[in-house]
């Protein structure tokens, strides 16, 4: 049988057999990766929602905010609206279709002078001059709820935001929630996440707020997926030397 899978007759394809057994492999295993990274973020998703609310003060933060996304959080504060910013490209869906716009990204001072961002909703593409935006300002003390999100991570690629010209101070529209380049235009100290404000049902009109909690991930497709790679590989495997036999039982060539 071994002769026979790298006779000059049939070599050539039990390399690409051979190639395709570690292609299914790779995909199968690749799968249940998937599956792992999906599993945990369903387990952390579940553990921040059923953690209670975290109440944000300067005085009593804790050591590692960046392991709590999606966790409820409420923080009172003052609106810094002069160093308000827009993130591009927002996608609201209504009745009629998808409208595209922006969200603002607003930092609340709190008291002793940290400031944490807050996502603090959807605004329409109309509102593109920073001045049109003063018509959504909440003066004096706010308290925000809403859930802990983490920033965007700029070496994952995508649309990066430019940097700034010679003598421009800061920018007023981004494309992602840079975090560590907004504080160099921010004067109060951010926190490492920022918070995207939950609905309220007394608040009707704009910014229009979506739910901050994700669904949680289908981690049994990927299991699925994994299983049906792993068929394959199992029929290549035993199912393309059962063919060379009956090819060689039935054939009279002698070069076979």
């Amino acid at each position: 049988m071994f002769a026979l899978l790298f006779s000059r007759r049939w070599w050539w394809s039990t390399l690409l057999v051979v190639a395709g057994i570690g292609v299914v492999v790779l995909l199968g295993f690749w799968q249940i990766g998937r599956y792992d990274e999906n599993h945990a973020y369903n387990v952390h998703l579940t553990a921040m929602q059923a953690a209670p609310a975290l109440v944000l003060s300067t005085e009593n933060l804790p050591a590692d905010l960046t392991g709590m996304e999606y966790r409820t959080v409420q923080a009172t504060g003052t609106y810094d609206f002069a160093h308000q910013v827009a993130i591009r490209n927002q996608v609201w869906t209504q009745s009629w279709g998808d409208d595209i716009g922006y969200t603002l990204l607003t930092p609340l001072v709190m008291a002793g002078g940290q400031a944490v961002l807050v996502e603090r909703g959807w605004i329409p593409m109309e509102d593109n001059q920073p001045a049109s935006w003063r018509q959504y300002d909440q003066p004096g003390s706010i308290t925000v709820t809403g859930v802990i999100r983490l920033p965007a991570r700029p070496e994952m690629g995508g649309t990066q935001d430019p940097t700034l010209e010679p003598g421009q101070a800061g920018l007023e529209f981004w494309n992602i929630v840079n975090i560590p380049r907004l504080q160099k235009q921010v004067p109060n100290p951010l926190l490492p996440v920022y918070i995207q404000q939950a609905p309220d049902p007394a608040q009707t009109g704009l910014p229009y707020r979506d739910s901050p909690v994700p669904d949680p991930a289908d981690d049994g497709t990927n299991l699925g997926y994994a299983l049906v790679w792993f068929s394959f590989g199992i029929l290549l495997f035993f199912g393309y030397p059962l063919y060379l036999k009956k090819q060689g039982e039935s054939t009279t060539d002698p070069k076979a």
